[in-house]
């Protein structure tokens, strides 16, 4: 009897004990599933859709910089490059060069290939890396916006650009303004790298890489293009946009990439890009109305236009910078203001380099 009771005491503190056990075990593991739970909602971690075009490769460079830090620090990145189903040559052979521009102006976009991404993929985030194309969007860009597909993907979402061009970049991006808002994107951040060559010598430099594929000294002149060192820099808006991203600061409405020099516009150029925009909408039309694109009807019209196009560079734009100057300090005021509107949203300012810049 005595033994039966102390057996039924061992049992009971066994089980009681095993009992305790398995709660602390449970506690245990209660407390790693919060604290991943929790570390998990501190760092969400991101689907970031990135859609590129670049001839040159230069675009593509800046591009790959921008997102590495995005992968580094464990966001998604769907990369996609744009194809049109008639590849664009480069170098361009000039006639079918000034023969892309009535298309470009008027936004006839050509058809592109089909894109690489599952029909119900979702991204929090859109980067649209595009090319400057007589003052407007390049084509395969514009023909991502404008498609059913790309009009979904980026429906309801945050969107980035970023370009690279010789400088002229503000009609083209008030265009990108408007197709990303009909496609329903809300335009978070801008990015423009530019040539820092003096504007005579990348009147130069820049239409003979485009012709002739050729991008080095020539002439005693400096290489076209974005400088290799700004191509490198490219990375801070990457590890900046990553923090943005972990902090859910996509969602908040307000510009991600401020005090990194986003953007340095320069206002007299402004004035001279959109009489040019202007001057290229009327040429479109007429050029349009021989023929489409590839036609031989239309080639007296582009002879035409190439011969206004030359005397307009040589003659129009250099007068008015110097008209521009002349009158700058009546002007200042107006030119000022102007420089911060077309900043917008991303902006100059630089009290964040220091914190980005590697």
């Amino acid at each position: 009897m005595i033994a039966d009771k102390l057996a039924i005491s061992q049992a009971r503190r066994h089980k009681s004990s095993v009992k305790v056990t398995s709660t602390r075990a449970a506690e245990r593991s209660g407390h790693l599933i919060e604290s991943f739970v929790n570390q998990s909602s501190e760092t969400p971690l991101k689907r970031v859709l990135v859609v590129n075009f670049s001839q040159t490769g230069q675009l593509s460079d800046i591009t790959a910089q921008l997102i590495a830090p995005l992968r580094n620090a464990g966001h998604t990145v769907h990369l996609e490059t744009l194809q049109p189903e008639t590849p664009f040559p480069f170098p361009w052979p000039i006639i079918d060069f000034i023969d892309a521009m009535p298309e470009c102006v008027q936004l006839d976009a050509p058809q592109i290939k089909p894109l690489n991404i599952a029909l119900d993929a979702d991204f929090d985030l859109v980067i649209l890396s595009y090319q400057v194309w007589f003052l407007s969007p390049g084509l395969p860009m514009t023909a991502f916006l404008k498609s059913p597909e790309g009009q979904r993907l980026i429906n309801g979402k945050p969107v980035i650009t970023l370009v690279a061009c010789r400088n002229m970049w503000l009609s083209a991006q008030e265009t990108m303004q408007r197709l990303i808002a009909e496609a329903g994107g809300q335009l978070r951040d801008h990015i423009a790298f530019t040539d820092r060559g003096h504007p005579l010598a990348t009147f130069i430099t820049t239409p003979r890489w485009v012709l002739t594929g050729k991008r080095d000294r020539f002439l005693g002149m400096p290489p076209a293009g974005v400088a290799p060192g700004e191509i490198q820099a490219a990375s801070r808006f990457g590890r900046a946009l990553s923090d943005a991203l972990s902090k859910n600061e996509e969602k908040n409405g307000r510009a991600m990439l401020t005090g990194l020099r986003a953007v340095t516009v320069n206002p007299r150029l402004a004035i001279s890009e959109r009489a040019g925009r202007r001057a290229f909408g009327v040429w479109s039309k007429l050029i349009r109305s021989f023929g489409k694109r590839g036609q031989w009807q239309r080639r007296p019209a582009l002879l035409v236009f190439s011969i206004y196009l030359i005397v307009m560079v040589l003659t129009v734009v250099p007068t008015s910078l110097l008209l521009q100057w002349l009158f700058s300090p009546l002007l200042k005021s107006r030119l000022e203001g102007l420089r911060a509107q077309l900043e917008l949203p991303s902006g100059s300012q630089e009290f964040n380099l220091e914190k980005y810049d590697q």
